[in-house]
């Protein structure tokens, strides 16, 4: 399957992306991972994308681009891939279209996962991540909590709340969302390949996705 993954922060892409690859050996791609990637295999795009990143500022359109063309091409994406959180904006969509034509490669769906914003905020505030660069492993509070408060049942390390998931910042994370992204819905829609669900438990996502491709 082909499909792009579209949805506020916290709606569950990465959990219904990594469901999805269990079905059919797809491979998930989101634009942090293939730029990471880039710059520790020492390419030239990664070695100037790499700048930017220590600078804090946004990687250019025209080097995600350059980046995405060459994961494209790689063997792993023949069997299909999911893209989790690109594009992001118009003008990466219609870079995103030219660049998928030049390769030959037609999308098979555009996922909307519509998910309320108070269950968003409850989610992503309750959240708590281990701060082991190398474990990184995910807790809430409310439905799954460490077994010992504040420390890591895996690596023993402490269980903190990530600068970016108090309820100011998802707030702000959320109006970028529906400046930037939300306009994308309209985008796929006149293209013919949007499918929205609106649920908030993975499972179902992953349900309708494959009702809908027929699987």
């Amino acid at each position: 399957m082909k499909l792009i993954l579209l949805g506020a922060p916290g709606a569950g892409k990465g959990t219904v992306a990594k469901l999805l690859t269990a079905l059919d050996g797809s491979v998930q791609i989101s634009t942090g991972d293939i730029l990471r990637g880039a710059v520790q295999a020492g390419t030239e795009l990664g070695k100037e994308a790499e700048g930017y990143m220590k600078r804090g500022d946004l990687v250019p359109d025209s080097l995600i681009m350059g980046i995405m063309e060459k994961r494209l091409q790689e063997p792993d994406c023949a069997k299909g891939f999911l893209l989790d959180g690109f594009p992001r904006t118009i003008p990466q969509a219609e870079a995103l279209k030219e660049l998928l034509a030049k390769l030959g490669i037609s999308l098979d769906l555009v996922v909307n996962i519509a998910v309320p914003r108070e269950v968003i905020l409850d989610r992503l505030t309750t959240r708590r991540t281990c701060e082991n660069p190398k474990c990184q492993a995910i807790y809430n509070v409310k439905s799954s909590p460490p077994k010992k408060e504040g420390i890591c049942d895996k690596c023993g390390a402490k269980v903190v709340q990530r600068e970016d998931e108090t309820e100011e910042a998802i707030s702000h994370r959320l109006a970028t969302y529906n400046e930037k992204t939300a306009p994308l819905i309209g985008f796929y829609e006149k293209e013919g390949l949007l499918y929205t669900v609106e649920a908030v438990d993975s499972d179902t996502v992953v349900n309708g996705i494959k009702g809908k491709l027929g699987l």
